[in-house]
């Protein structure tokens, strides 16, 4: 069975304190529930101290983001080996990075590549606008995307690479994926990753729906086949709704 990851992306909110704190009282609460992977992403500039004050917790620290050279003249862009030892997991390819910061497929494939190289686990987002979605083209654009990340690598390592299914249209809008349609989206990325790889490679792939999950939503999600836990957004950053959705995560997941 896919263990399931509740991963929290804490986007540009938090000072180093604040982060601190909200990691701390993160920790007291879901510390029991290893049934679970529990994840954090705080702002870069919060990784060290983030790490710091959980050494040793079961809740694992990821960064939002990664360049895709060991080193060079690329300001204010951060490193996969400058990661080690503040972060095991990576996002790659969030809706806000394509949106604003001229993220495309192609970047997002050699990020995680890198992410790869030096044994981040990359968490690779994809999903569609409204007007796609509203065209019918959901499962086009997704498997594009799925395509374009995962070309050039090995069945063994798309294993070790965690799929984030967010439709674009869903983040942060207060609007989100009935639970069926997101099961279905996973569903369908499932099957690209077969017809890629095979069955087993498919089966061992951990994929995620993100797009406004909350407390109140997470356990009809978690109730889909093809969805093996959530990318967090906003209640990421409230101790007791991330709380509770790993609560309930785990009572599903016994």
């Amino acid at each position: 069975m896919r263990k399931p990851m509740m991963a929290g992306n804490w986007k540009m909110n938090k000072t180093s304190a604040e982060a601190v704190a909200l990691a701390q009282a993160i920790h007291a609460n879901v510390a029991e529930y290893n049934n679970v992977d529990r994840v954090i992403c705080p702002a870069a500039v919060c990784l060290q101290a983030v790490q710091n004050s959980i050494q040793g917790s079961p809740v694992k620290v990821g960064a939002q983001n990664v360049h895709w050279a060991d080193s060079g003249a690329y300001t204010g862009e951060i490193s996969a080996p400058m990661l080690q030892g503040l972060a095991e997991y990576v996002l790659i390819g969030h809706s806000e990075r394509r949106q604003y910061f001229a993220e495309t497929d192609e970047t997002v494939s050699k990020k995680l590549h890198a992410a790869l190289a030096h044994n981040l686990v990359p968490i690779v987002c994809v999903g569609e606008t409204l007007d796609q979605n509203q065209a019918g083209q959901t499962q086009t654009v997704v498997r594009t995307q799925v395509q374009a990340a995962l070309g050039g690598l090995s069945g063994a390592q798309v294993q070790g690479v965690v799929i984030a299914y967010e439709p674009i249209w869903a983040i942060g809008t207060g609007l989100a994926a009935t639970a069926e349609q997101a099961g279905q989206t996973c569903g369908a990325i499932r099957r690209v990753i077969a017809e890629l790889y095979d069955a087993d490679v498919a089966a061992n792939t951990r994929i995620l729906y993100g797009g406004s999950t909350n407390e109140k939503n997470i356990g009809e999600i978690m109730q889909q086949a093809d969805i093996d836990g959530a990318l967090i957004g906003g209640a990421a950053l409230k101790v007791e709704s991330y709380a509770a959705m790993v609560r309930v995560t785990s009572e599903l997941y016994p």
